[in-house]
């Protein structure tokens, strides 16, 4: 009789389902599956989503969340999660109460309030949930220009903004670590991202890529950071190596449909 013992690491996504495909908990199982990391999920909402933008919304209950981590947890296992797009203030709550029931550690939070284009996403009421109660609980946290504008208090349009905003972050939230995404700046910022986690504070540059696809790129690199978490890679490493990951991903994103296409996830199959 064969039997398998090869350990395998085990990531959670907790987020909004994306029925393109493009984003959220589809591009995050895939970023998952990528790093030969298993994929399990506790989807908070629901929409109807094409590379053309959202045309439709539904919230899954509290209740319904609660039991899909609940039910992972209890039998599978978690060695890192990440959270996306929760919605509202019930369900931040609900997670948040989670994470402290089963000491999730390894913890990414990718602070869904605000898109690229500065569109807030969530009401006042979630954001100061996700703030309060959310976010001190994450080893990283990885907000957009926008989001961190709202985190920090400060209007960002210069990388000393962003390493100011940073800086904010860390100490007034009580994260571990900050990496403020560069994505929605302008110029030689653009995809130039921050970390500091109280003590180095770097700048991560990598060669800018001419696309309109890339769609999921927040999704994408949240989830591969959480993936390297769960492979027993230390924190800094993991977003090195997700950053890296993300601009390959970018290099082959995907030219479908009529609007903005999604990033290639798979991009070693791309190049065959």
């Amino acid at each position: 009789m064969i039997t398998n013992t090869t350990f395998i690491p085990v990531a959670l996504t907790i987020a909004g389902s994306d029925s393109g495909g493009g984003a959220g908990i589809q591009t995050d199982l895939r970023t998952f599956a990528f790093h030969c990391v298993h994929g399990t999920s506790a989807i908070t909402c629901i929409t109807a989503q094409n590379t053309l933008g959202v045309t439709r919304v539904d919230a899954m209950s509290s209740d319904t969340v609660v039991a899909q981590i609940q039910a992972v947890v209890e039998d599978i296992g978690v060695h890192a999660a990440k959270t996306g797009m929760l919605l509202n203030q019930e369900i931040i709550t609900a997670v948040s109460q989670q994470i402290t029931a089963y000491n999730i550690e390894n913890l990414v939070v990718d602070p869904v309030m605000v898109s690229r284009t500065g569109a807030q996403l969530i009401d006042d009421d979630a954001v100061q949930t996700l703030r309060n109660k959310l976010i001190p609980q994450a080893a990283i946290i990885t907000p957009n220009r926008y989001e961190a504008q709202i985190l920090s208090g400060l209007e960002i349009a210069s990388l000393a903004d962003m390493q100011a905003a940073a800086e904010i972050m860390h100490k007034e939230l009580a994260v571990k670590a900050v990496l403020v995404k560069g994505g929605g700046m302008s110029g030689s910022l653009r995809g130039v991202d921050v970390w500091f986690d109280g003590e180095q504070l770097e700048i991560l540059t990598t060669k800018q890529i001419e696309t309109k696809n890339t769609h999921g790129t927040g999704c994408t690199l949240s989830a591969a950071i959480a993936a390297n978490l769960a492979l027993g890679k230390d924190l800094w490493t993991a977003v090195q190596i997700a950053k890296e990951y993300v601009t390959n991903a970018l290099t082959y994103s995907l030219d479908i449909g009529k609007g903005q296409g999604p990033v290639g996830h798979f991009f070693p199959l791309l190049t065959k």
